[in-house]
């Protein structure tokens, strides 16, 4: 993830300012909102080339890909993540790997959002909520012990899931 908007944060804050300070209705304002409009354009244009680039890549790759049906709107609602998950486009790369799917005749599975796959363990099946916190990023079995990376053990669940 490239974080485009924070890499830009200093300069779109120093044109909103300059902004601010203009006169209301004078064509210095006028320029000043052009700025702020042209920056944040360009923030929109590196992510969609970005969103396109990832997503004809895997679709190219990939025969079948398995994502997880994420209920975005609910986790943009937590506000020490929602900038960062707005950043990412979650809805729109899953939006392009949708439709890029149908020209190249690929298969999406989607996994229902009620789908424990970082909760379950990939070896035994054994379901646990300590993976819940989004701190704990390693994946211990109570039952058979294994000891896995949280992501890599949710992307093995996902491909049982796919077979």
């Amino acid at each position: 993830n490239p974080k485009y908007l924070k890499k830009s944060a200093k300069r779109l804050a120093k044109l909103q300012k300059d902004l601010s300070r203009k006169q209301k209705g004078s064509n210095n304002r006028k320029k000043a909102k052009i700025k702020v409009a042209k920056l944040h354009e360009k923030i929109s244009n590196q992510r969609k080339d970005m969103l396109h680039k990832v997503s004809t890549q895997l679709i190219n790759e990939n025969q079948v890909i398995v994502i997880e049906d994420l209920k975005v709107r609910n986790m943009v609602k937590n506000h020490k993540l929602a900038k960062s998950i707005a950043d990412v486009s979650w809805s729109e790369f899953r939006r392009m790997l949708e439709y890029k799917a149908k020209w190249y005749s690929r298969k999406i599975i989607v996994a229902p959002s009620n789908y424990a796959s970082s909760q379950l363990c990939s070896d035994c099946g054994n379901q646990s909520s300590q993976t819940k916190d989004l701190s704990c990023r390693t994946y211990i079995c109570p039952v058979c012990g294994m000891i896995m990376d949280r992501n890599i053990n949710a992307s093995k669940n996902l491909l049982k899931l796919a077979i």
